[in-house]
């Protein structure tokens, strides 16, 4: 026994070695001097098995454990969503939540999974406002009890698990537990956002798991332990989301959230549940695309992208010539312009999503698109059959995370989950970060006596741009699984890898790595050091006003090749694709 238990140990620590000599490689990897065009792709993973795209090596290695148990697509997704709480807290966890697409490969069926947070039950529509009745800046609401909704990742999760999952529940919380317990090496990019971030050292609890006695953040490779993250998850994968939505761990968040100014109750977590939704799907060329459906805009947002690109005859080779990446942009204003005004949580708006995707619809808009000449800020488009509306006006912030997973029989997870903002709500309980995803309703309840569909109201899901995607081939064979963090600028990155995977024939890795350039009907946003200077004069040459700034996708891509999957991560985060 002594021997045996002696190997098994010695294999664990082998183990751990080798992932983080893989986390090295990969952070060494990402630091390699850039392509001109664009990152320097990392290379794409090739497998006739399974594969598993993730944020992360330790998030990677703990699907590629479920997987090789013989788990399944969902199992593997989330186990490796527990580890991503874990490594890169900054991005999502059991404090905030998601959406889920599953492809049952057996009966050729695409299941739809929403678990987005929920407003308060006590919540105002004037949330953001200060005691004087003026309206608070974001920052005001951002780290503070009133912008945290009820979380629903662990519920939507267990949910899909019960319809679709294959080995026990508990066992899939056992890697992260290993890793909370045993600890993990600091990584660069999360070092820098705890280095940065002027607001999390401020919550007693995430400064003493996070930084030095000084205040400097954890260093680069530093072992980083959390114990009360592995007893949570004990409790979690023991109890399900009820040890999270009832009893001693509900009243400690409800708690935390008042002692910060939240009006979250101990009903409003236990009256929490997940929805089950049906998939945005349709063509693109001779594709099919399925989506999510509100309350996240991604699934119809790059629908009517990819339909206004089809229907304005852009070039289908050429992704980086002006001619494409002008219509793009342009697209891009047309979309965001009808997202703004008609898109919100479909159980208290009537959303017009036939009517939004209907081919006459998309081609009258596409008509308004000058091939030549940009037109500036897009108006929506006219949907007589909805009330009137004003237009959102919440940031999105881009701290998220994805996971594409497809399993040895076929079956597919596409996972995109949040927290919203870079730590939430800076707000930390029992080793982990709750959401601010309440910043993500509009700041505006009403604009010129017309209500704001995105409005906050008790018991409502904020809007979201997540666009976790699947596209089939003709033959209805899964083609790609897809999905990128990146808040509002989701809908743009996901349709511009889509453009070049499936009109331009670029590589995956190539798609994911491709510079980003896209509109959300403002300034053309354009990535920055990464566009050639030629053809940025010709947008202007064109009437686009640019904006020049840092665009970190991370879009995790997993593409069927003839009978093999080719997994690709994007280069701009710390990504790693794996396959058996």
């Amino acid at each position: 026994m002594i021997g045996r238990t002696g190997s098994l140990r010695a294999a664990r620590f082998a183990l751990a070695l080798a992932i983080l000599a893989s986390a090295v490689a990969t952070w060494a990897q990402a630091d390699q001097p850039e392509a001109a065009s664009g990152f320097a792709p990392r290379p794409a993973v090739t497998s006739k098995g399974y594969m598993a795209v993730t944020a992360n090596v330790y998030a990677t290695a703990a699907a590629s454990e479920i997987l090789q148990l013989g788990g399944n697509a969902l199992d593997a997704a989330i186990a490796a969503q527990w580890v991503l709480n874990l490594v890169e807290p900054q991005s999502s966890g059991i404090g905030g939540g998601g959406f889920l697409l599953h492809w049952d490969a057996t009966q050729r069926l695409v299941s739809v999974w929403d678990g987005r947070e929920i407003a308060p039950r006590s919540a105002s529509a004037d949330f953001s406002r200060r005691f004087d009745g003026s309206a608070a800046k974001f920052h005001e609401m951002l780290a503070t009890g009133k912008a945290v909704g009820v979380p629903g990742l662990v519920a939507m999760l267990e949910a899909a698990h019960v319809r679709h999952g294959k080995l026990k529940w508990a066992r899939l919380f056992q890697p992260a537990i290993r890793l909370a317990e045993n600890g993990f090496a600091v990584s660069p990019r999360l070092h820098l956002l705890l280095r940065d971030d002027p607001l999390l050292r401020r919550d007693e609890g995430a400064r003493a798991l996070y930084y030095q006695g000084s205040g400097e953040a954890m260093p680069v490779g530093e072992i980083l332990r959390n114990p009360e993250f592995a007893t949570t998850l004990r409790g979690i994968a023991a109890a399900g989301a009820h040890a999270l939505h009832e009893g001693a761990m509900a009243d400690r968040i409800v708690t935390t959230v008042g002692q910060r100014g939240g009006t979250l109750t101990a009903k409003d977590m236990s009256d929490y549940r997940p929805r089950q939704r049906d998939a945005v799907c349709g063509p693109y060329r001779q594709w099919r695309i399925c989506g999510m459906p509100p309350p996240s805009s991604g699934g119809i947002g790059v629908l009517q992208l990819l339909g206004l690109l089809e229907r304005s005859r852009v070039p289908a080779d050429d992704v980086a010539a002006p001619d494409h990446v002008h219509l793009f942009a342009e697209a891009g204003r047309l979309i965001h312009a009808d997202r703004a005004r008609y898109l919100a949580d479909p159980d208290f708006v009537s959303v017009p999503q036939r009517a939004m995707l209907e081919p006459g619809y998309l081609e009258r808009r596409a008509r308004l698109i000058d091939h030549r000449r940009s037109m500036g800020i897009a108006l929506p488009g006219e949907l007589p059959q909805i009330q009137s509306q004003a237009d959102d006006d919440a940031p999105e912030l881009p701290a998220t995370t994805h996971v594409s997973i497809v399993d040895q029989a076929g079956n597919a997870a596409a996972l995109t989950s949040s927290i919203e903002s870079a730590f939430g709500s800076r707000i930390q309980v029992a080793g982990f970060l709750l959401n601010n995803q309440l910043t993500d309703f509009s700041f505006t309840s009403a604009r010129d006596g017309l209500p704001v569909a995105n409005r906050l109201e008790p018991g409502k899901r904020p809007l979201s741009s997540m666009a976790p995607t699947f596209v089939f081939d003709a033959n209805g064979r899964l083609h790609a699984v897809l999905g990128s963090p990146g808040g509002g600028r989701i809908i743009n990155y996901v349709a511009r890898t889509l453009v070049a995977l499936l009109d331009g024939g670029q590589d995956p890795a190539l798609a994911v790595s491709l510079p980003h350039i896209g509109n959300r009907n403002g300034a053309t946003e354009i990535e920055r050091g990464r566009v050639p200077e030629a053809l940025a004069l010709e947008l202007e040459r064109r009437g686009h006003t640019l904006l020049r700034t840092d665009m970190t996708s991370g879009l995790h891509l997993i593409v069927r090749v003839g009978d093999t999957w080719v997994g690709a991560a994007d280069p701009r985060r710390e990504g790693v694709a794996r396959g058996e």
